[in-house]
């Protein structure tokens, strides 16, 4: 029998090689990859006859059923970002740096589920139970009837779970996995896999829920194969700067709600708490006249929110100008700067210029173009933005200001928190809001000659 041939798989992104090299070419890392032995394959093409399968019976798609009811954590923010609470039968996989909260939170779901009388088990392979109770003190949630144990091995922790049957498992975290059918160490590629798959399926198999944890890259990806990603049924990361207090869970991935959707905490001494009015958090200065700043009215998932983007414009002495960004994507800002000068005759060229979100927010959105462009002039010429004032819109390459989705929800949130004027463009379709005065720009050309007007 010929022996079976060793391979090479690289830890960052999967990719199979014949032999060790120090640079995967997949993705470029270095020293990733890590010898691994072949998996025995299920069934293999060149002659090999597969065993012959059963016919399975097929279902309408409409069904006879009504589908299970979503299991409601009490965590609102959470609640909302899931849409609308925990789907029976689903896996979800949390990301986040560390020290962020992720660990923190779970605990904090599973005792409120456990106090409404759902079964919970919480399953650490970081952590022992007694390391577990101190982190539960802390946040108050001692008393609640969650069940804990410490493992690593994919086998034994599905056996207890069989027994147990809970609602809701926790696993922290899928790195630290291992199953002793794939040779190789816990945390590679081949063992993230197989501990997901087993995982996934006890819970598509008992109707549990899953919630795995999972450790992140130095980039900010959850670490191991993409497919990990493929096999769960959402992915939610866990933004924010763990020396400030706020935290940002977003969903990238959601098979049962919206992607994009977020739900924001405040994180204090006794754990996580749910920020009920997150635009206040991010409208910084909103107020008070200050140049340089504009409140962009933005949309994550289904919900309006209004964020505050800073830009400071300073004279530089160097050749090549300082570009510094927070927040938002550093390509949006070169082509606003340049779509600014060639189209509005705004020159930055001779600036440092810096753009922040207030309150560490991540603003994705295209619609925040305007807002930008609005706090650069402003901030260039120093004069601030009437008070009450909110934009939105997205910027071409040919200066031209085009409408955001969504519209009526961003003004009806701004009008909500007392903004009084909202810029925006010309073909935007913006319904009369009570107490909102709309002006509408066609281009930057127009913004600019608008804010600097006397």
């Amino acid at each position: 029998m010929a022996r079976a041939k060793t391979t090479y798989v690289c830890q960052n992104c999967g990719a199979v090689h014949a032999r060790w090299a120090g640079r995967c070419d997949a993705c470029g890392q270095w020293n990733t990859i890590v010898e691994e032995s072949p998996e025995q394959p299920l069934s293999v093409a060149g002659g090999v006859r597969l065993p012959r399968g059963k016919s399975r019976k097929l279902e309408p798609l409409a069904g006879s059923s009504a589908p299970p009811p979503r299991i409601v954590t009490g965590v609102a923010e959470l609640d909302r970002v899931t849409g609308g609470g925990l789907v029976p039968g689903s896996a979800l996989l949390i990301g986040g740096d560390p020290g962020i909260g992720k660990s923190t939170l779970m605990l904090q779901v599973l005792a409120a589920l456990a106090n409404a009388g759902h079964g919970v088990v919480y399953i650490s392979g970081e952590e022992g139970p007694d390391q577990i109770r101190l982190r539960a003190r802390r946040l108050g949630v001692q008393d609640a009837p969650v069940l804990l144990a410490s493992d690593t091995n994919v086998a034994d922790i599905i056996a207890t779970l069989e027994k147990e049957r809970p609602d809701v498992v926790v696993i922290d975290s899928l790195q630290t996995l291992w199953t002793p059918v794939v040779e190789s160490a816990p945390g590679t590629v081949s063992q993230l896999r197989a501990g997901a798959e087993a995982l996934v399926r006890f819970a598509k198999k008992t109707g549990a829920v899953v919630l795995l944890i999972g450790h992140v890259t130095k980039e900010g990806q959850i670490a191991g194969p993409k497919v990990v990603e493929h096999m769960v049924d959402a992915v939610l990361y866990f933004e924010g700067d763990r020396g400030h207090q706020y935290r940002i869970l977003r969903a990238v991935k959601n098979r049962f709600g919206a992607t994009d959707e977020i739900g924001v905490f405040e994180m204090r001494g006794q754990g996580l708490v749910e920020v009920a009015n997150p635009s206040l958090l991010f409208m910084g200065d909103a107020g008070h006249e200050v140049a340089g700043a504009a409140i962009f009215a933005g949309m994550e998932g289904q919900r309006p929110l209004l964020v505050e983007l800073q830009a400071l414009a300073v004279p530089t002495t160097f050749a090549t100008p300082r570009r510094a960004v927070v927040g938002w994507d550093a390509g949006r800002l070169a082509m606003i700067l340049a779509v600014l000068e060639a189209r509005a005759g705004v020159r930055l060229g001779q600036h440092d210029v810096y753009l922040n979100v207030a309150g560490g927010m991540r603003v994705r959105e295209p619609a925040a173009d305007l807002a930008a462009a609005a706090a650069l002039i402003s901030s260039l010429s120093g004069r601030p933005l009437p008070d009450g004032t909110v934009v939105f819109g997205e910027v071409a390459l040919s200066g031209r200001v085009r409408s955001a989705p969504q519209t009526e929800q961003r003004l009806q949130e701004a009008a909500r928190l007392g903004m009084k004027t909202a810029l925006l463009a010309e073909d935007a379709a913006a319904p009369d809001i009570a107490g909102l005065h709309v002006r509408r720009v066609a281009d930057v050309a127009a913004l600019a000659a608008l804010l600097l007007e006397s």
